[in-house]
């Protein structure tokens, strides 16, 4: 019995050594982020959405991001960066799923929202490396009488986005 014991903390113990760099680097992007967004932004379009977001603070090169979908209001985007949330979860053997909402979407949202509070961001689980050639991306202006609500997880399909072009 003690042994089985021992082993339910040592594995507890692995999973929160594990959790120690994906904090450290969640605080990191945050700092980024905060610093970045003192400077005030304006969008007038959302292809200024794409290039303060994803070319300005995410710094992507623009081969890297493929633009699925451009309207008034909405973009949808898959990226193929070289991401370093990607790298560390690789290291670490875990899942981008779960790492990427705790690390990348806060941060994303949070600069988003003090570009344009009205911006809202969205990311395709099923569609994000390794499982997937690149992270699918949707992000829109929400109406400005429009109520906030809870954030919730919400799948959108690249496949369906291709039917409606």
């Amino acid at each position: 019995m003690v042994e089985q014991g021992s082993i339910s903390l040592l594995s507890r113990l692995k999973v929160g050594l594990k959790l120690i760099p994906l904090i450290l680097g969640l605080f990191i992007f945050y700092l980024y982020g905060f610093l970045w967004t003192l400077k005030p932004r304006k969008i007038k379009s959302m292809k200024d959405v794409l290039e303060l977001f994803y070319i300005d603070f995410l710094m992507l090169k623009r081969e890297h991001v493929e633009v699925v979908k451009l309207t008034d209001t909405e973009l949808i985007t898959v990226s193929r960066n070289p991401c370093p949330i990607l790298k560390l979860t690789l290291m670490l053997k875990m899942d981008t799923r779960y790492t990427c909402k705790l690390v990348s979407e806060p941060v994303c949202r949070y600069v988003l929202r003090h570009i344009d509070p009205r911006l809202v961001f969205e990311r395709n689980y099923n569609h994000i490396r390794p499982y997937a050639d690149g992270c699918l991306e949707r992000i829109f202006l929400k109406p400005l009488n429009e109520k906030p609500r809870l954030i919730r997880s919400v799948t959108f399909s690249l496949s369906l986005m291709k039917e409606e072009t």
